[in-house]
């Protein structure tokens, strides 16, 4: 694999687009209001992230994988996600995303934004429905953490010369292990702990921080 100049590796939801996905797919069963307290709860670091994650998908049950289209059609990319990859890729450097939210969802959008490899939960599914249930192992902060570092040595990235961004708690470990841990659109204490907090939610504030 040829190696890199650097890394950067985005949370999805709230970072590299605006929405919750779980939230839009929480629409699909009437469920919004429960799911979104659930999520805003998990972001401040008030609950574990991967028992709120089993929580909120439970509440999916029954939602048609029709659904999928239908959330793929409301995602609204941030804005300048596209001028953040492409400015990433012209200075010789790779980008990743490592999501607490969906494959049936990034895999669709993330290669449109400039995203070179990408990692998040996958939902069961039985019947043409979704069971409630994740589908294998969740990415819970530890496993973020733990991708940027596994991309960065596949590349041949050292540590100083990763980046990471995110809003909220879970992506408070990514942060620790990157050179530059940046805090975009964050809670509280995700601001506290990030080497530096992206005021505007642009994500092409992150252009002049680039090695």
């Amino acid at each position: 694999m040829t190696a890199a100049r650097f890394l950067v590796v985005l949370d999805a939801d709230s970072t590299l687009i605006r929405n919750e996905v779980i939230e839009l797919l929480a629409d699909e069963a009437g469920r919004r209001a429960e799911v979104q307290a659930a999520t805003e709860a998990a972001m401040r670091g008030e609950v574990d992230f991967s028992t709120s994650l089993r929580f909120r998908v439970a509440a999916l049950q029954g939602v048609p994988v029709s659904a999928f289209e239908r959330v793929r059609a409301r995602i609204e990319p941030t804005p300048g996600v596209r001028d953040l990859t492409a400015a990433v890729h012209d200075r010789g450097g790779v980008v990743g995303v490592v999501s607490g939210g969906f494959h049936e969802i990034l895999d669709h959008i993330a290669p449109g934004l400039g995203v070179d490899r990408w990692r998040a939960n996958r939902l069961e599914l039985a019947d043409g429905e979704l069971t409630g249930r994740v589908d294998g192992d969740i990415v819970d902060g530890a496993f973020k953490a733990a991708s940027l570092q596994e991309w960065a040595a596949e590349l041949g990235v050292p540590s100083h010369a990763t980046i990471a961004i995110g809003d909220g708690a879970n992506d408070l470990q990514m942060m620790a292990v990157a050179g530059l841990g940046l805090a975009f659109n964050a809670k509280p204490a995700v601001r506290e702990a990030a080497s530096l907090v992206i005021g505007p939610q642009d994500l092409s504030e992150v252009i002049a921080l680039l090695p």
